[in-house]
């Protein structure tokens, strides 16, 4: 049932919706045309395929009293806006109120069905306090029996599965068909992940990190490399805020990625118990500048969704496994999480930094990892690098989506491409795949912003620490520190700084961390040297 019009101009623009006041044929220019295309796309992507535009309303909903002449010279620039980009009007609503407005649903054109609303989210938190289990548990609505019967789905290493430890990164997937949760019955089965991602209007992809602390550089792998949208800490009720919890919060707060905490196991504990983690959470998030808050309905959820990612508001939610108590929380934020890609990310050049590589039968060399920008279709010419300081040409046989073929992939997706023209052995993580028309020169050296967290001296020139940067972990040296003789906990500072090893592809305002042991530090490039 469509939201009815009134209600709409209240709320004002989200997800879909669109207001345009006028338009007219300045608008089919070419840079303003470039831009509407690109927010339009947009608008159908984060309604799975459907968009509404209400026309002659200015920004805040007001009706802007439009002519006759002029509404319909609106509803003709969309019209021909939505050809440009395989897309149609489907139904037009007329009203006439102190001037013509109405409401324009566009509905895409073609049988890809490749516009989806796609979230992604890191679970991360100590061993052993149920993050596999949890993510198992939402995959396919099933109770679990306390001893691993939903964990399994996302343990596949031999050793994972015997220890119940997670010691690398596993993905994946679950669905929402407008409002409707999508279960999976068995999320080991690549047929049924695959018919959940084609009938999907939503995907919310999760990347599971390891919480054991010898694990820690591919927990910040999992969280850098696959850029996630939301980081999931997960607290286990029975053991409460543990080191490695402020570790994990501290590296999500650092890269400034939205949070939501889960109080997990809390059919263990009383509810005195719960209520005193819960307390020792909410003031370890009030240290750090953060608003708690304890979400424990639906309704709730819903409203302080979009607030989630100003990254201000934390969500606190209790939740069990076993019991499925506070699941159907969880299931309400992760519908009306907002998708966090940039509209002018679909407009650059493809890229995406590689963290799998596979030798698969029948398809040959197969590289994975999300990307970071632009649009990759099958068939597409690519650079792949850098190797020895230069780019490979290769060729993008088929594109994957969780085990769903697809004739293209886009910003925010994690994929599997299989590629042609190079020997699988010479592709490394920390590598990318990219356009062939975008820039192609591999870095060695660059000036950095750098702020220290945590160092037990002093850090002077020629410090080596590693880099965590997209999929790269590479060394590095501080070359010149500019203005200070060292640094200490607390000091910021601007870095030159250089790969001791190889170049990579990098851009300015790339975000990453640094680590040495007991040490840790954040950055941002200033300028590529």
């Amino acid at each position: 049932m469509k939201e009815d019009i009134y209600q709409i101009l209240k709320k004002g623009e989200r997800k879909n919706i669109e207001f345009k006041s006028a338009l007219g044929d300045e608008h089919l220019l070419k840079d303003r045309k470039e831009r509407l295309s690109s927010q339009m796309k947009y608008r159908l992507k984060t309604g799975g395929g459907k968009a509404y535009y209400i026309i002659g309303v200015s920004d805040d909903g007001q009706v802007v009293s439009q002519s006759k002449e002029e509404f319909e010279k609106t509803l003709d620039t969309i019209k021909k806006l939505a050809e440009g980009i395989s897309a149609r009007i489907i139904e037009v609503e007329r009203y006439n109120e102190n001037g013509f407005f109405g409401r324009v649903t566009i509905e895409e054109n073609n049988s890809e069905k490749g516009i989806k609303e796609h979230i992604t989210i890191g679970t991360i938190g100590h061993v052993d306090h149920g993050k596999s289990t949890l993510i198992g548990t939402l995959l396919t609505g099933m109770e679990d029996d306390g001893i691993g019967k939903t964990r399994i789905f996302l343990d596949f290493l031999p050793h994972e599965i015997e220890r119940g430890l997670t010691a690398e990164i596993t993905h994946a997937v679950f669905g929402f068909k407008g409002e409707e949760r999508i279960y999976l019955k068995n999320p080991l089965n690549k047929k049924e992940v695959a018919d959940l991602i084609d009938r999907s209007t939503k995907i919310v992809s999760f990347v599971d990190c390891p919480g054991h602390a010898p694990w820690l550089r591919t927990t910040v792998r999992g969280i850098l490399g696959q850029r996630v949208d939301y980081v999931l800490l997960i607290v286990a009720s029975d053991d409460g805020v543990t080191p490695i919890t402020k570790e994990h919060l501290g590296i999500a707060l650092a890269m400034d990625i939205p949070l939501i905490v889960v109080i997990t196991k809390i059919d263990k504990v009383s509810y005195e118990e719960a209520k005193k983690v819960i307390s020792d959470v909410s003031t370890l998030l009030r240290r750090v500048g953060k608003v708690p808050l304890n979400v424990k309905d639906k309704e709730t959820a819903q409203n302080i969704s979009k607030k989630v990612s100003e990254r201000f508001l934390i969500p606190i939610i209790k939740a069990s496994s076993i019991t499925l108590e506070g699941l159907d929380i969880l299931n309400e934020l992760f519908l009306n999480l907002p998708e966090k890609t940039n509209e002018e990310l679909y407009k650059k050049p493809f890229l995406m930094y590689i963290d799998k590589v596979y030798k698969v039968r029948g398809a040959g060399t197969v590289v994975t990892g999300r990307v970071k920008q632009g649009i990759v279709k099958k068939g597409q010419e690519l650079m792949l690098g850098p190797i020895n300081d230069r780019y490979e040409q290769v060729s993008c046989q088929s594109i994957k989506q969780h085990h769903l073929i697809q004739t293209k992939g886009e910003v925010g997706d994690i994929l599997g491409i299989a590629i042609k023209g190079i020997d699988a052995d010479l592709i490394k993580r920390g590598m990318v795949v990219k356009d062939e028309n975008g820039e192609s020169k591999p870095v060695r050296e660059f000036l950095a912003e750098v702020f220290i967290l945590n160092h037990p001296t002093r850090i002077r020139e020629g410090y080596e620490p590693i880099i965590h940067l997209e999929t790269i972990s590479e060394t590095v040296t501080f070359e010149k520190i500019y203005n200070q003789e060292y640094l200490s906990t607390g000091d910021r500072a601007l870095i030159k700084m250089k790969f001791k090893y190889n170049g990579y592809h990098l851009s300015e305002g790339d975000k990453f961390i640094f680590r040495e042991a007991k040490s840790k530090g954040i950055g941002g490039i200033k300028k590529i040297l």
